[in-house]
């Protein structure tokens, strides 16, 4: 047998017990069969021990090798890994380094961005598109310094109900600048764990979600969960890439499934093609014979919406 796939023998133990729908590589003994899509529901045991090995080489990993220079990592304070958070959302890390460092020059505070004008906050966020995520910013702001005096608050409930924040954002913010125990799920995180254990699904499927979520906490230590978080970030921005991975390099690489299996690749799946539905229409068009040749029934309306002019036929 495979001597990767012996070495996962002791990963799998029952301690802390992960229930979700998606498939993975099932344990019997010494035989590893993969279970049809869309598979049954499964329980995946991961022992204490293991979870914290799988954390502990993470951690080691990141001080050897992690990103610990950025600016947004100077410093640290709920406000600035906030807007870090909300800047890399669909956006390279070398990109938002600039536009970082300018927002966070003009607006220093909480109680700045919430005082300024949403047009000079737009501003400085002109080329990061998603602008979205800039108004919801502001928004946010607005509320932590009517409601919260301007202090960012530390309680998850209270950070998640805030506008443009999901649990994930709320987590990293949390453990990143507080170092509290918070599991987080970015994409970067998805992909690693996805692999790890080869979760079969893709980003935006319920059952696939909930799998990687519970993956997520069970795996989260309660001890530098700052670092812990930061780590897995990396891991999927640097090294668990999307398209050619290096695992050579990767802390985990022992108790990866997908490179155990060769297929690093396939993890996490793409979502499905919808079939393209063909339609068809009959459509007449009146014509009249005159002396200047055929011509068509055509009148033209007033505006609708913000088409312009349009014809149709009479």
């Amino acid at each position: 047998m495979n001597v990767k796939l012996k070495r996962l023998k002791t990963f799998f133990e029952s301690i802390c017990i992960i229930s979700y729908t998606a498939s993975l590589f099932k344990r019997e003994d010494t035989i590893i069969k993969k279970t049809n899509y869309p598979p049954s529901d499964q329980t995946v045991k991961i022992s204490s021990e293991s979870a914290k090995q799988f954390a502990t080489q993470v951690v080691t990993w990141y001080h050897h090798q992690g990103r610990k220079h950025l600016p947004w990592q100077q410093n640290k304070t709920p406000y600035s890994v906030w807007v870090s958070e909300i800047m890399l959302q669909q956006t390279q890390v070398t990109t938002v380094i600039g536009y970082y460092e300018r927002f966070m020059a003009s607006f220093p505070t909480i109680s700045s961005l919430a005082n300024a004008d949403e047009d000079k906050v737009l501003h400085h966020w002109t080329g990061l598109g998603y602008y979205a995520r800039a108004r919801n910013l502001h928004k946010a702001a607005k509320l932590i310094d009517s409601e919260y005096n301007g202090v960012f608050p530390e309680k998850i409930d209270q950070v998640i109900a805030l506008p443009g924040i999901g649990r994930s954002t709320a987590g990293a913010i949390l453990s990143l600048a507080l170092n509290q125990h918070h599991p987080i799920l970015d994409g970067n995180v998805k992909r690693v764990l996805a692999r790890n254990y080869l979760v079969e699904g893709y980003n935006g499927l319920a059952k696939f979600d909930k799998a990687l979520w519970q993956l997520s906490e069970c795996l989260t230590p309660t001890t530098d969960t700052g670092f812990y978080t930061q780590a897995m970030m990396d891991l999927g921005a640097t090294v668990c890439t999307r398209s050619k991975p290096t695992c050579e390099l990767c802390p985990v690489k022992t108790s990866c499934l997908a490179l155990a299996s060769s297929q690093q690749a396939e993890f996490p799946q793409k979502k499905p093609k919808k079939k393209t539905p063909e339609k068809s229409t009959i459509m007449v068009i009146p014509r009249i014979t005159t002396e200047k040749g055929d011509r068509v029934l055509m009148e033209k309306r007033p505006p609708l919406w913000d088409l312009g002019w349009f014809m149709v036929f009479s």
